[in-house]
This record gives C-alpha cells, sequence and structure tokens, in this order.
C-alpha cells in the first residue's frame, strides 16, 4: 500500500526526520515514541468509530466499552501548586483545599487526541506526559502483558514545539489514510498496520543480540508455505517487533476472506493473494485469533514495540511477554500447533543458564533455538525458520547433533536456500528457511525419510543494500513448486529435488544445498598452444607498428 501512496509514505519519513533532528537519535527510542502517539491517536479514532455506530445502533454498548466515558484523576505537581499559593494573594482557602481541588477527578474526554491537541503547547505537553500517557499505560486489565511492560515505559518528548509538530503530522498522516481506505480496498485500521510497518522498518541496524527485521515478503513465504489456520496455537521464540506472529494473523485474515468473501481477495506487490480485511473477523473468530499468538523476546524495548505493532493491526490484547526461551526457567513444551521465527544468530550466552533439556552442548543461538523451537511442537505441529547455512553444514559436535535431532525428532520437510543478499542492508549472511513437521520427541528412530532441498536465486528485490523492488514476483513460485514437489518426477539436481536420507547420512548429515545441486559443466575446447602463441605474436606486431606511426606524428 505505501509504495502506491508517495504523500503518505513522505509524511512518515517527515514525522521521524522531526523526532531526528530534535534530539532523539536512538531509533528505537524514536519508534517507541512515535508508537505511543500513533496509539493514542488510534484510541480516538476507534472511539469516535465506535461512537456512530452507537448512535446509529449497529452496536450496542456492549459491543465496545468506550475508553472516555469515565473520569480520571489528574496530575498535580504539589511543589508548583505550593509555589503558587505562597504568591497569590487570595487566602480564601487553604493550601490543602486548593491542592483537593486540583485532584478532582475529571472527564476522561479531556484524555482524547481530539481535546489536547486544541491545548496551548506547554499545557498540553503536561497534559500528555502527565495524564495521558498514564491513562494508556494502565489501559488494558493489570494482568495484561501490555500494561506489564508499559509500567516502567517513559514518555521521551520533552519541547512542546516538538509535540506540537508531531501531533500535526499525525493528523496529517491519518487524513491521508481515510483518503485511502476511501479509494482503495483496504480498511483504515489495515492502512494504519502498515503506517506502523514502515516505521518499523527504519530500525536499519542490528540490535544488541544480533536482532534484525526479517523482509516482510520473506515472512508472507514461510506463512504460505506452512498455512496457519485459525485456532492453531502460533508462537516466535524471539520474537521482536511480533513481523512473524503479524504475518500468521495476516495469512489467516486472507484465508478467511478467501472463504467468506472471495471477490475481495487481491494480488500484492509481492504476487501473493491478500484479503488482509479484518472486518471479515466475527467477534467469536476475533476472540479465537487474538487468543491465537503467543512471542517472547529478551529485549523489552522490542516486546514494546511487538505489542504495539499487533495492537496497531488490529489485536487488541496481544501476548507477548519478556523471556528467555532458552534458559532454565522456560520449559514449555509440545505447546505449540505454529512456529515462525528467525531467531538471532549471535550474541552471548549465560552458559551456566541455558536450559539442559536442550540436549546440546554449545552456545550457539542458532542452533539452541532450532531445539527450543523443536520442542515448543506437539505433535503435528509444524515450523518455519530462517538459519544462517552454517548450521547445514558445519562439522562441530554440537551442529551435526542439532541436524540429527531435527532430522529424528521432526520430519524436515524442506531446506529453502535464500540468496546471501536477502537481509541487506542488516546483514550479507547467507541463509536458509528449514520447515519442518514434530514427530516424536527424543526419538531414536530417524522421521525423516528425504528433504526437498530448492534454492531462491531472485527475492523480487535488489540484493545490495537499497533492496529496490523489481517487476517479477518469483517467490509464489516457490510456494506452487513446495505444494507439487510430491507429484513431480524429479529427472535431475538443477534447481529444486529430493535427496534421500540415507545420502544425507553417507554425507555427515549436510542439509546444504550446494552439496547435493547437480552443476553443469560445459566443455571448453582451445586452440593448440603454439596457435595462440602465434596469434600473440601478431598481435603484438600490429601494436609495434601502430606505435611507430604514432611516434612519427608527433615528431
Amino acid at each position: 500500500m505505501l509504495q502506491n501512496n508517495a504523500k503518505l509514505k513522505s509524511l512518515i519519513v517527515s514525522l521521524w526526520d522531526t523526532l531526528w533532528s530534535s534530539g532523539i537519535a536512538n531509533p528505537l527510542t524514536a519508534i517507541e515514541q512515535i508508537s505511543y502517539l500513533l496509539f493514542i491517536k488510534k484510541l480516538d479514532e476507534n472511539e469516535k468509530n465506535a461512537e456512530r455506530n452507537i448512535a446509529e445502533e449497529y452496536w450496542t454498548e456492549k459491543d465496545y466499552k468506550l475508553k472516555f466515558n469515565g473520569e480520571y484523576t489528574p496530575y498535580v505537581d504539589v511543589a508548583k501548586e505550593e509555589a503558587k499559593f505562597k504568591q497569590s494573594k487570595d487566602q480564601s482557602k487553604t493550601f490543602e483545599e486548593i491542592l483537593a481541588e486540583a485532584r478532582k477527578p475529571k472527564k476522561a474526554e479531556e484524555l482524547r487526541w481530539s481535546y489536547f491537541k486544541n491545548m496551548s503547547a506547554d499545557a498540553m505537553l503536561d497534559h500528555v506526559r502527565l495524564n495521558v500517557f498514564e491513562f494508556i499505560k494502565k489501559l488494558n486489565s493489570d494482568t495484561a502483558f501490555f500494561t506489564k511492560h508499559m509500567e516502567s515505559a517513559n514518555f521521551e518528548l520533552r519541547k512542546p514545539s516538538l509535540l506540537v509538530e508531531a501531533i500535526k503530522k499525525i493528523d496529517e498522516i491519518y487524513i491521508e489514510i481515510e483518503k485511502d481506505a476511501e479509494d482503495g480496498k483496504q480498511t483504515i485500521q489495515d492502512i494504519q498496520g502498515d503506517v506502523y510497518e514502515m516505521l518499523l522498518s527504519e530500525i536499519a541496524t542490528a540490535g544488541k543480540m544480533g536482532q534484525f527485521r526479517t523482509p516482510r515478503h520473506i515472512i508472507k513465504l514461510m506463512a504460505e508455505i506452512i498455512e496457519p489456520k485459525l485456532g492453531n496455537r502460533i508462537a516466535d521464540p524471539a520474537c521482536g517487533t511480533g513481523g512473524f506472529l503479524l504475518g500468521a494473523y495476516q495469512y489467516i485474515l486472507t484465508d478467511l476472506v478467501r472463504k467468506t468473501e472471495p471477490s475481495k481477495l487481491t494480488i500484492d506487490e509481492d504476487g501473493f493473494e491478500s484479503g488482509i480485511v479484518s472486518s471479515v473477523l466475527d467477534p467469536k473468530n476475533k476472540k479465537i485469533l487474538d487468543e491465537s499468538l503467543v512471542g517472547f523476546d529478551i529485549d523489552v524495548t522490542m516486546v514494546r514495540l511487538g505489542l504495539m505493532n499487533l495492537m496497531m493491526h488490529g489485536i487488541n490484547n496481544p501476548s507477548i511477554d519478556y523471556k528467555d526461551t532458552l534458559s532454565k526457567s522456560y520449559n514449555e513444551e509440545a505447546s505449540y500447533d505454529i512456529v515462525m521465527a528467525n531467531p538471532p544468530f549471535t550474541g552471548k550466552l549465560d552458559k551456566g543458564d541455558i536450559n539442559p533439556d536442550l540436549r546440546i552442548d554449545s552456545g550457539s543461538t542458532e542452533l539452541l533455538f532450532l531445539i527450543r523451537i523443536s520442542k515448543m511442537l506437539r505433535a503435528g505441529g509444524k515450523a518455519a525458520v530462517i538459519i544462517p547455512e552454517g548450521v547445514l553444514f558445519g562439522s562441530s559436535g554440537a551442529q551435526k547433533s542439532t541436524r540429527e535431532i531435527l532430522l529424528k525428532d521432526n520430519q524436515l520437510e524442506a531446506v529453502i536456500s535464500l540468496p546471501s543478499g536477502a537481509f541487506k542492508p542488516y546483514t550479507g549472511v547467507k541463509t536458509a528457511i528449514l520447515v519442518f513437521t514434530k514427530v516424536k520427541e527424543d526419538s531414536k528412530d530417524w522421521h525423516t525419510e528425504k528433504v526437498w532441498f530448492y534454492s531462491v536465486d531472485n527475492d523480487g528485490y535488489s540484493l545490495d543494500d537499497n533492496r529496490r523492488k523489481l517487476k517479477e514476483n518469483p517467490l509464489p513460485d516457490v510456494k506452487v513448486a513446495y505444494e507439487a514437489r510430491n507429484k513431480v518426477e524429479y529427472v535431475d539436481r538443477k534447481n529444486h529435488f529430493f535427496v534421500e536420507l540415507k545420502e544425507i547420512q553417507e554425507n555427515d548429515l549436510d542439509l546444504s544445498y550446494n552439496r547435493y545441486k547437480e552443476y553443469e559443466y560445459i566443455e571448453q575446447k582451445f586452440d593448440p598452444p603454439k596457435e595462440i602463441l602465434s596469434k600473440l605474436i601478431d598481435l603484438e606486431k600490429e601494436i609495434l607498428e601502430e606505435m611507430n606511426e604514432l611516434n612519427g606524428l608527433i615528431g
């Protein structure tokens, strides 16, 4: 959507630049602060929509609990009030009476975007920081993950002029969102989600623990391959900003549109069917879907961003928690139907706290997460995981043990090799997608009979740091080939093919695509050495004649 609306994209970049030029240089901090403002704006827009629907009797008050129909207790700066009292000539009231009056509950309507945006700059900054922000931090129930992780959050916009400018730009963004919703096929909610995704894409450097955003088209491919269903329990053990949970959510929405309103399906910019129209969810299905998505991360900033990301896409009470899924404190096993992940490839680990149930002696996060994901899956559960290709052919004991567990405890269905530029500008590491289905935990038998290999040479984007969109959309071909893999008779190994377990065992459990690919060697014919030398001598004579002629011309 954003690729087709240059003005909207320009407004988002301008909002980002406004914060950057005002001293908020940390990308994660800037994203957090913009997220808070977008969320506050969204609350007001949701409230307006609910009020209209209730007034027109489309909804009842049971359908939507109005957020701003109660009261709030305003923040009072006691020291400031005391200083004003001492300077005042009016002593008709005691300081305690003045304080009690200042703390008197006020209508929650004053916390709405449409109310405070008309305040003076200084008053608005104090009101948003001390009243509005504290209100949204406690918006969900005390047991909600959002409330839990927002408790220590801070509102970092401290300049009145900066807040005024940011509010102005967000209002302009919403005007453009409404135009896009009228002209296009997406709902306002879906476009809001795309706006947030655009902001997240500005995080252009890897995090402390080797985190980086997975391109959305790669997430789409993985969702298309493992096909999450409504009612599946879906997890990501290192979820970052929640991109994989959102990818599963959007795939399920598209599937619901496909089954209920197929006329609303479109083809997106990457060539996949899209029907991300959140209006297709009835209350029952929405509740099921909202409760299906579970994420964990060890960076509290990422947890907040992930929560905000899902909420901006319409998931009201997302389940993303601060937790180290490799540690002794995490023991969930056989709990999920679907796992989609791109766990960090690097990072420091407390080896003493690594869960011994992970069964390998290693500090490599990419190996430990693969074992963790395998253990998280229920029998019949399916995973799609991005790993660095070194995992597939490395000769260390831990690497071989990890591959053995994958082949024994699971049916390893596919190894999809991605181009080396797929994760630029974050990293140039070559990666692959592993697709596997859980069979039995701690199996002594091999449950993989053969593995399907596929090489993606072009993912539809340039393989440089700019990652420009190209005209072709090759990723849907991967899904088609994957679905047809058992119906095709492979006569060679030039692009995609099966390899039997026995051959893999004979090759030290090597699972790299290049190990089994059939290379074409074209015979090169050369002239005899004497003929080549004769031609070189003739060439040298020609060059010498021309140089002598040139020397004569210049005297």
